[in-house]
């Protein structure tokens, strides 16, 4: 056994036992940072080690500082876990170690990334001619999705940014509801576009298209993009997407949703009623991986118009081998990246139309019973109209709802963090990883009653 083996095995029975031990595990970490570090050990070797060594010192010294987050109990954050299809493949990703950048050089990546598109595309009715970009997460695929609107707004304008850049242009508006994510604020930063305008929303973070019209009639006529939203951060709810899109076609805007963890509600018949009319957006963007459950790092750009994503991202080099038919390097910012689409084509394959849809619904359903167990616990209160996957509860006073959440993660059964919504100290649940199970969500309210009745 040589030694590049000898490490791998290693790793695989570290990864099993990390995985074998997620179900009966506290989900928070037990280590500190400082305890990692003198575990890893901070000077640099002066002589080198067996990889096998290595390998087995990370996991040793890092066990004790993980959180668990591909446990069913971990409600923290919108980070889904890794179905097992989608794990399995991104190991053979690092294995194989594509450079992922053109379709000449590696057409089993392209091969991957055509049909993965093409499902995408089918199973969130969206325009099956778009194109689809696997860029690092939801920011950079928002980032991606705004650069080709910024330069097809001005391009309307007639300034040519490509060539011509930003400084003296005309100004390009972004509108934007106030329920708004705070990634799509860093990627018009990333663009130069500066703050946005921010319109009204309702009590549910949903924009009012009352106020986008008022807000877009005041723009004085300029190059305009309006940001919509599936799926709020807090309540889970999508705005009021045929009403918001004509108003922004009433102003010739580029209009651009963020559904992140919310654009999946489409793959699912009981809840694609949510995402109705965001068909007729220019472009979306999401992350696999969340709702769809493969590894970290593989947000989604999709762009109705081609052309306009590749006049932003694409890129020319004598030395780069191009396609006559596109690269994938034409859809994203970065060149060198991992076999993202290996892994989202995994995880469709493995699923299939009802698998994906079952996850969908499960999810809810889980959020739902959250919401009908917190009800019913003494002080509790559901802020929020539970319609997809999140839910959000105050449990009287802003200091007991920070006490009951400071319990629950010294209980350690579950993470559940706290936000500030509506001016109030909310607990915050994101229900979204795959292997979360009724016992899961049971095990997790038994634990908020208690954090609650000591509160």
């Amino acid at each position: 056994m040589d030694a590049r083996e000898r490490a791998l095995r290693q790793a695989y029975d570290h990864a099993l036992r990390w995985l074998a031990d997620l179900p009966d595990r506290q989900v928070p970490a037990r280590a500190s940072v400082d305890d990692i570090v003198r575990a890893l050990g901070a000077d640099l070797p002066e002589a080198p080690s067996a990889p096998a060594d290595v390998v087995d010192l990370l996991a040793t010294a890092c066990e004790p500082g993980l959180t668990a987050f591909p446990s069913g109990r971990f409600y923290g954050f919108v980070v889904g876990g890794t179905e097992p299809a989608a794990l399995a493949a991104d190991w053979l990703v690092s294995a194989w170690d594509q450079n992922c950048v053109m379709r000449t050089v590696s057409p089993a990546y392209a091969a991957a990334e055509e049909i993965a598109s093409t499902w995408l595309l089918d199973l969130l009715g969206l325009p099956r001619d778009s194109a689809v970009g696997f860029t690092t997460g939801a920011t950079m695929a928002n980032f991606t999705c705004l650069a080709a609107g910024r330069d097809t707004v001005l391009r309307r304008a007639g300034r040519d940014p490509a060539r011509d850049g930003l400084a003296g242009g005309p100004a390009v508006r972004v509108v934007v509801g106030e329920g708004r994510h705070t990634a799509v604020d860093v990627a018009l930063r990333y663009l130069g576009l500066g703050a946005p305008d921010i319109v009204p929303a309702d009590d549910q973070g949903r924009i009012r298209p009352d106020a986008l019209r008022r807000t877009l009639a005041g723009g004085g006529g300029g190059p305009v993009i309006v940001v919509l939203q599936a799926g709020e951060i807090h309540s889970g709810a999508f705005d009021p997407f045929d009403e918001a899109i004509r108003a922004a076609r009433d102003a010739v805007a580029w209009v651009h949703v963020d559904g992140a963890f919310g654009l999946w509600a489409a793959a699912s018949p009981a809840y694609a009623r949510l995402t109705a009319g965001c068909a007729a957006a220019d472009s979306w963007a999401t992350d696999a991986h969340k709702t769809l459950n493969v590894p970290y790092d593989c947000g989604l750009a999709v762009v109705r118009e081609p052309s306009a994503l590749r006049a932003s991202m694409g890129l020319h080099g004598d030395y780069l081998i191009q396609h006559e038919h596109g690269d994938p390097s034409d859809k994203v910012p970065e060149l060198s990246r991992r076999g993202r689409a290996f892994t989202v084509w995994a995880v469709l394959r493995s699923l299939g139309r009802s698998g994906v849809a079952d996850l969908v619904d499960r999810l809810c359903r889980h959020a739902s019973a959250f919401a009908t167990g917190i009800a019913a616990i003494d002080g509790a209160t559901v802020l929020n109209d539970v319609e997809f996957t999140q839910v959000c509860a105050s449990f009287g006073s802003d200091s007991r709802t920070e006490r009951v959440l400071t319990r629950l993660l010294d209980d350690g059964t579950a993470w559940i963090s706290g936000s500030t919504w509506h001016g109030r100290r909310v607990m915050r649940i994101s229900v979204s990883n795959w292997s979360t199970t009724d016992d899961d969500v049971a095990r997790t309210l038994t634990a908020i009653q208690r954090a609650a009745a000591g509160a």
